[in-house]
Protein backbone atom coordinates (compact mmCIF):
# COMPACT_ATOMS: atom_id res chain seq x y z
CA UNK A 1 0.00 0.00 0.00
CA UNK A 2 1.02 3.57 -0.50
CA UNK A 3 2.26 5.65 2.41
CA UNK A 4 -0.61 8.09 2.03
CA UNK A 5 -3.06 5.23 2.53
CA UNK A 6 -1.37 4.20 5.79
CA UNK A 7 -1.35 7.78 7.03
CA UNK A 8 -5.02 8.24 6.16
CA UNK A 9 -5.94 5.04 8.01
CA UNK A 10 -4.01 6.21 11.08
CA UNK A 11 -5.77 9.61 11.05
CA UNK A 12 -9.14 7.85 10.75
CA UNK A 13 -8.25 5.63 13.72
CA UNK A 14 -7.29 8.68 15.79
CA UNK A 15 -10.60 10.36 15.05
CA UNK A 16 -12.51 7.16 15.80
CA UNK A 17 -10.78 6.89 19.19
CA UNK A 18 -11.73 10.47 20.05
CA UNK A 19 -15.29 10.08 18.80
CA UNK A 20 -15.78 6.84 20.72
CA UNK A 21 -14.38 8.33 23.91
CA UNK A 22 -16.68 11.35 23.72
CA UNK A 23 -19.92 9.72 22.54
CA UNK A 24 -19.87 6.30 24.19
CA UNK A 25 -17.73 6.81 27.29
CA UNK A 26 -18.61 10.50 27.88
CA UNK A 27 -14.93 11.45 28.16
CA UNK A 28 -14.17 9.08 31.03
CA UNK A 29 -11.13 7.59 29.31
CA UNK A 30 -9.35 10.76 28.18
CA UNK A 31 -5.95 9.49 29.31
CA UNK A 32 -6.24 6.23 27.42
CA UNK A 33 -7.57 7.97 24.31
CA UNK A 34 -4.73 10.49 24.44
CA UNK A 35 -2.14 7.74 24.88
CA UNK A 36 -3.52 5.74 21.94
CA UNK A 37 -3.67 8.83 19.73
CA UNK A 38 -0.10 9.72 20.66
CA UNK A 39 1.11 6.22 19.83
CA UNK A 40 -0.65 6.37 16.47
CA UNK A 41 0.81 9.82 15.78
CA UNK A 42 4.36 8.67 16.55
CA UNK A 43 3.89 5.59 14.37
CA UNK A 44 2.65 7.75 11.50
CA UNK A 45 5.73 9.98 11.83
CA UNK A 46 7.93 6.87 11.76
CA UNK A 47 6.20 5.61 8.61
CA UNK A 48 6.57 9.01 6.95
CA UNK A 49 10.27 9.34 7.84
CA UNK A 50 10.98 5.78 6.75
CA UNK A 51 9.34 6.45 3.41
CA UNK A 52 11.33 9.68 2.92
CA UNK A 53 14.59 7.81 3.59
CA UNK A 54 13.71 5.14 1.03
CA UNK A 55 12.98 7.77 -1.61
CA UNK A 56 16.47 9.33 -1.32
Amino acid sequence: MKTSTFLLIIVMMMHFITLTNITIFHGEYNGIALALSTILFISSIAIFVNNKRKMK
